[in-house]
């Protein structure tokens, strides 16, 4: 019955680190479009632009590294 409850509350963790994740993307990108209104990314990053897309990556990784710290149990 404790292995049962291990898993309840590993899934439980899973299931709100990943919701939490989901929301912060988009929060995320949202703001970053904003902080940048000149610069359409997605449109350069379509074109190839490889640094946008990097910078769009590193925005998305220090937020996952923000999102597992904070719902570390």
């Amino acid at each position: 019955m404790e292995v049962l409850r291990a898993y309840a509350i590993t899934f439980g963790w899973a299931l709100v680190g990943s919701v939490s994740m989901g929301i912060g993307i988009i929060i995320t990108l949202k703001l970053f479009d904003f902080s940048t209104r000149d610069v359409d990314e997605w449109s350069l990053i379509k074109q190839g632009n490889i640094a946008m897309a990097i910078i769009i990556a590193a925005v998305i990784l220090s937020l996952g590294i923000v999102v597992s710290s904070a719902i570390r149990p």
